[in-house]
């Protein structure tokens, strides 16, 4: 058992002849025209984040997700808490140092509680944003703090926060998990997700390329990546230039830019592709969170079905099996091969899947809610909408078992179990608003 679960808390015909020649221009043309799709994207992408940026176009529902706040860093007091809090203290001295973006969210704060268990020097980063309850968040924060995990307050887009952050501490590995996420929210602020998941991202490379010595970056992705006309299940080798959603556009741009910090300035990077991440600390804005909410308050749910009444499954992945998967990157990542900005070697380059290779349909996960809430749900069956959600997801994990040793041991009863109970202990009995 997790050791978060026990805390309490607070997508003209024509004739030719069959030359190589003709093939071989065929073939450039094609790589061609999907470079300069891609091209268009990310240039769509940006000038997104720049027309809709606070300065010029603010938006009042939900500033603090777009602007870069001030927030109180430096100071004698404050390197020495995050010196404290980054220090290695395991047995054998074979420990690391990690900067952990996001750490205030779910996987983030489970990945930073397993690493201070083991004796690794762990410091917080998080900006605790209110795109969900941000108290939430931050009884994550009172929980990594009991431990010994310091969390600075501040935006991954704020270039001197990060740089004084490298020159107090040298971390030897970033694990980098903060992003703006969600599917569905993409259709109504998309600047958000280019300002955290896209130039966000460009801030954290260009600030560790520089340092010297550089860390190695091991970063979430998303299984979204996988969009249109993917095959099943989900290989690392599928060609995923497609993307259905906005935001899985912005991940598939981030695996793309770590290509280019890896191949210019030589930086270890591993990109992990979650799938459906789930389990006590969630996030309330996931389908088993709202849905066990919903039920407890005798509220309907909505149950998605796919066209001709398509099954919806996801595969539904443990968060003490991503944990596991997390380290794993970590404790396998090389040495970033520059210093300073400058390359003096080929760097490891890697993405891997992480998931339960058993996607489950969401009508069977509202039954296992029912039994273990003890509470019939009020089903209401809605067609797929066309926000970019896909229909199923299902991770290929062989390499990842290969290379990480990656083997997810929880299956869905027994995790929804665990969460229900965190639910339940953290809520008082649904009585208090899940965000």
């Amino acid at each position: 058992m997790s050791h978060l679960d026990n805390t309490p808390s607070t997508p003209g015909k024509f004739k030719m002849e069959k030359s190589p020649y003709v093939h071989n221009r065929l073939r450039w043309h094609s790589s061609l025209a999907k470079l300069t799709c891609w091209s268009f994207m990310f240039l769509g992408l940006i000038l997104i984040f720049f027309f809709r940026s606070p300065s010029s176009n603010p938006l009042p529902q939900d500033p603090s997700r777009r602007s870069l706040r001030t927030y109180n860093w430096g100071g004698p007091v404050w390197e020495k808490r995050v010196r404290s809090s980054a220090r290695i203290r395991s047995r054998n001295g074979n420990g690391i140092s990690v900067l952990v973006t996001g750490a205030a969210g779910f996987v983030g704060t489970h990945v930073s509680a397993a690493l201070k268990r083991r004796g690794d020097g762990v410091l917080g980063l998080d900006n605790f944003n209110d795109y969900y309850d941000p108290s939430l968040k931050r009884a994550r924060q009172a929980l990594l703090e009991r431990s010994g995990v310091f969390i600075v307050e501040g935006d991954i887009n704020d270039s001197g926060l990060l740089r004084k952050l490298l020159e107090v501490v040298a971390f030897t590995h970033v694990m980098h998990l903060a992003a703006q996420a969600g599917v569905r929210y993409a259709m109504e602020n998309p600047a958000s997700y280019v300002h955290s998941n896209i130039a966000g991202f460009v801030s954290l490379l260009e600030i560790c390329k520089s340092a010297n010595p550089q860390p190695a970056i091991v970063w979430a992705s998303s299984s979204s990546v996988y969009g249109l006309n993917t095959k099943v299940p989900f290989s690392e080798r599928d060609t995923t230039d497609q993307p259905a959603s906005l935001y899985a556009a912005t991940k598939k741009a981030g695996e793309e830019i770590a290509h280019t910090y890896n191949h210019i300035y030589g930086l270890s990077l591993t990109g992990l592709r979650f799938f459906t991440v789930y389990g006590p600390w969630g996030r309330p804005d996931m389908a088993y969170f709202f849905f066990t909410r919903d039920i407890l308050k005798g509220k309907s749910i909505s149950i998605f079905e796919a066209a001709n009444h398509g099954t919806v499954a996801r595969d539904f992945t443990y968060i003490d099996d991503i944990v596991k998967g997390c380290l794993g990157a970590l404790d396998t990542a090389e040495k970033s091969t520059g210093s300073g900005g400058k390359k003096k070697g080929p760097a490891q380059l890697r993405v891997y899947n992480l998931g339960n290779t058993s996607p489950v349909p969401v009508s069977d996960l509202v039954s296992i809610l029912e039994r273990l809430l003890k509470v019939n749900a009020k089903r209401s069956i809605m067609k797929l909408p066309r926000n970019g959600d896909v229909q199923f997801t299902h991770a290929n994990i062989s390499l990842a078992q290969r290379e990480l040793g990656y083997k997810p041991e929880t299956d869905l009863q027994t995790g929804l179990k665990k969460f229900v109970r965190w639910y339940l202990s953290y809520y008082s009995g649904g009585k208090k608003a899940a965000g």
